[in-house]
């Protein structure tokens, strides 16, 4: 969407004059009539310009009425009905300048609408102009080649050069890349990424040039994905804004009564037209659009994609919040909670019952492990800063576990079957509901369990907090797992209703059963695409990719962050109320003015300069909704340490 406010500052004064009149020609030619007249009407040549205004404004309002018919043939009354007729009366009793400031009025207020909802949407259009086009690859005998983004195909070794964008997503090469993924995840600090771990697009490179391997084309990245996502948002209509458009009916039928009215009690034509002139509330159909693209504006900075505007009324009136449990209210990947080390078998192992050694020793075998609990052991162990020993042999037992020689230790890491039939002394760990343990034997010997669980994140508890504050008054647990383990997170997380061992059509059904509407459901899954869809409103927590969860929810939030689900629900309901306050406050200062234009006291010319005041003064207020209320601050207390340790 063009604007004033895009054109580049550095050009001349006659370029943006002339970029001004290439994007609004009806307010220049508007304004250079004006001028002509002020000028001839010096020289006392009235009657010419009487004309000639008069004929100026018939050609618009014939223009005019051509647009209003095919609305009117589509269903849609607008406010160009009163625009007409305000310019038709004006000139029908000789206030042309009334007739010129009237065109002005209409012209210069949806320019305006053009450049508000320019700086609007400034948040949203810049992915669009930040997406990256070029890529250095890599070809025979490491020579360079720009190649376009869409040539990219996975496998392809490509170079990104220090404070380029990475262009698709892909894996590092090199030992290490600070990344800045702030148009991504909204997080302000650079991310450290090591070897092996995923580059995102649309990351900005920091001050060294990277190797990696390319992943996925173009269109399959997540930098794509998320301007798919702003364009569809950017392109939709609300509810709320399609009501706005119907207050046009009674407001006409208000305004035709009070002007008929005046003229009546009056007996004078001019009363008439005057009451029509200050009837044309621009901010009727103009300040609600731009308090939506605000409010979606605010979101994308804040690592929330809206994927259309719908959604923010929905979001506002939310009464029940429906969770999946991992990667939801859990963080989706298990931790270490405690390491159960065995008693001493005998002499010399008393080294392999240190829980410490043990750690280190499962760690470093696990290097070798394809299995998912391979890695959240191993980053246990760099977090108690434990050095990994040299591995001079590995094998790995297909989702049983893996042995290795460690530091000259045969190490044995698995389940409880691999390491019972490799040692002697097992025995069985004592867990708690929604834990699991992987056992460790060294050198034919029992050592202990390593005790994981997937917690609940850190921030649940003030979000379920803050959504029972936005009125969100029922929450759900809705989980594939157990019911002990779902029981159990519920507890913790403050979560009444919970249904367990659920499938994918089994939540749709709990979702479509929820009396308390509008439901909001938040999940991460494949299996939470169905649900998602079903809902009102699906919230897809897509920080670690896009996943079909993603493609079905209404709203993306790209941070890790489950608080950012609360904050969605407050700048829904800040948005709408913003809108609804910009449409009542144009339609309020419009009546006022008719009441008293209808005494005669408001010359036609002066009415529809106030009318132009009203104007701007609901539209500024729609931009409001670009800034967040003060509650939500205390919404996101922590935000900043959850994002730094999401990016760790």
């Amino acid at each position: 969407m063009a604007d004033v406010g895009s054109e580049d500052v550095r050009k001349p004064p006659w370029g943006r004059l002339t970029g001004f009149i290439r994007l609004y020609p009806l307010v220049a030619v508007t304004c250079l009539v004006l001028l002509l007249t002020g000028i001839l009407l010096q020289y006392g040549l009235e009657q010419p310009v009487r004309l000639g205004a008069s004929a100026y404004a018939c050609v618009v309002a014939v223009t005019r009425a051509v647009s209003m018919f095919r609305s009117l043939g589509e269903g849609r009354w607008g406010i160009d009905v009163l625009a007409l007729m305000a310019i038709a009366s004006t000139v029908w009793v000789g206030e042309y300048l009334a007739a010129l400031v009237v065109i002005l009025m209409l012209s210069g207020g949806e320019a305006l609408e053009t450049f508000a909802q320019g700086r609007a949407a400034r948040e949203l259009r810049s992915l669009l102009d930040r997406a990256p086009r070029f890529a250095h690859r890599e070809a025979t005998g490491s020579v360079l080649e720009d190649v376009k983004v869409g040539d990219v195909v996975p496998g392809d070794v490509l170079v990104v050069r220090p404070s380029e964008l990475i262009p698709v997503d892909g894996t590092l090469l090199s030992d290490e890349a600070s990344l800045d993924e702030s148009s991504l995840t909204g997080e302000s600090l650079p991310v450290e990424r090591a070897r092996g771990e995923l580059l995102l697009s649309g990351s900005v490179n920091g001050e060294a040039a990277v190797r990696m391997r390319a992943a996925a084309t173009a269109a399959d990245s997540q930098y794509s994905r998320i301007i798919a996502l702003v364009e569809e948002a950017s392109s939709s209509r609300a509810p709320v804004v399609r009501l706005a458009d119907r207050y046009a009916i009674p407001f006409t039928v208000l305004a035709v009564v009070m002007a008929g009215t005046a003229w009546l009690l009056s007996q004078d034509p001019v009363r008439f037209a005057q009451v029509l002139v200050v009837a044309t509330p621009c901010p009727l159909l103009i300040a609600a659009p731009v308090a939506f693209l605000a409010g979606t504006s605010q979101a994308a900075h804040k690592g929330i994609i809206i994927k259309n505007t719908r959604t923010l009324e929905q979001l506002a009136k939310a009464r029940t919040a429906v969770f999946d449990k991992t990667g939801t209210l859990t963080s989706g990947r298990p931790v270490l909670d405690v390491i159960q080390a065995a008693p001493s078998q005998g002499p010399g192992t008393g080294e392999a019952s240190d829980a410490e050694r043990i750690l280190q020793l499962a760690a470093s075998a696990e290097q070798y492990s394809s299995h998912v609990l391979a890695a959240s052991v191993i980053e246990a162990a760099a977090l108690r800063n434990l050095e990994l020993l040299p591995v001079t042999q590995a094998t790995e037992h297909a989702t049983q576990g893996v042995e290795a020689v460690c530091g000259g230790d045969r190490v044995v890491v698995g389940k409880a079957g691999l390491v019972r039939k490799s040692s002697t002394g097992f025995r069985e760990a004592a867990l708690h509901t929604g834990e699991l343990a992987v056992y460790v034997a060294v050198n034919g010997v029992y050592a202990g369990a390593l005790i994981m669980k997937d917690p609940l994140r850190a921030e649940a508890g003030e979000t379920l907090a803050r959504l029972h504050h936005l009125g969100v008054k029922h929450t759900m647990l809705l989980t594939g797992d157990a019911a002990g383990t779902a029981a159990h997170i519920a507890q913790q997380a403050g979560i009444r209703y919970v249904q367990a061992d659920c499938l994918p059509e089994d939540k749709v059904k709990a979702v479509a059963a929820v009396r308390e509407r509008p439901v909001v459901m938040v999940g991460d899954g494949i299996n939470d695409a169905p649900v998602l869809a079903a809902a009102d409103v699906g919230i897809a927590m897509g920080a670690k990719g896009a996943t079909a969860a993603s493609e079905s929810a209404d709203v993306v939030v790209m941070l890790d962050d489950l608080s950012r689900v609360a904050l969605a629900v407050e700048i829904g309901k800040r948005t709408i109320a913003v809108a609804l306050v910009s449409i009542w406050t144009g339609i309020g200062l419009s009546v006022g003015l008719m009441a008293v234009a209808m005494t005669g006291y408001i010359p036609a010319v002066t009415g529809a300069l106030l009318q132009e005041l009203v104007d701007l003064a609901t539209i500024m207020n729609g931009l409001r909704a670009l800034h967040g209320s003060g509650h939500t601050a205390h919404g996101t207390a922590g935000y900043k340490e959850v994002n730094v340790r999401a990016a760790a």
